[in-house]
């Protein structure tokens, strides 16, 4: 064996101990379920909000709920303690509000204030609540929030249009 094979066994070695995060089969389907399931039920939400028009659609919903559940389940997966667990579940919320407030615009025409996107911008967050809840392991609450939100983004306009 020559210096250069050597190199190349410290580089792929180096490697392969950084890939070795997940430990065994049943961790990895956990990390791949979450996502999944997070990418799934935002896409819903997402999907609903794309074919009514809205500016944040399906990718962004779908992304916003598996950055959600991914940042609580590095923090499982790492041991966080609950406290800890709070805490990047406050980052989430913090961070998902700085994009839901750059979905509202505020415009105002002939004396009238008119404000746009504050449906968006707390589905936005909604969204981010059903990602952290699949992220802790909550998932059949994502499950049933989802469909809370669907029911609401589609009766209430079909209430409200119905008494106009």
């Amino acid at each position: 064996m020559n210096a250069s094979d050597s190199s190349v066994d410290i580089v792929l070695h180096t490697i392969s101990r950084e890939l070795s995060d997940v430990q065994d089969l049943e961790q990895a389907t956990k990390v791949v379920f979450r996502l999944l399931l997070a990418a799934l039920l935002g896409g819903l939400l997402g999907f609903e909000r794309e074919t009514s028009g809205k500016s944040a659609g399906l990718r962004t919903h779908m992304l916003v709920a598996m950055g959600a559940s991914m940042f609580l389940t590095i923090a499982q997966l790492t041991g966080v303690s609950a406290a800890e667990s709070s805490r990047v579940i406050q980052g989430v919320i913090a961070g998902v509000g700085f994009l839901g407030a750059g979905a509202i615009l505020k415009s105002s025409r002939h004396g009238e204030e008119d404000v746009k996107g504050l449906t968006t911008a707390a589905g936005i967050w909604f969204t981010a609540a059903i990602g952290v809840a699949v992220g802790v392991g909550e998932e059949t609450t994502a499950i049933f929030c989802t469909v809370l939100a669907l029911t609401v983004l589609a009766v209430v306009p079909w209430l409200t249009r119905s008494r106009r």
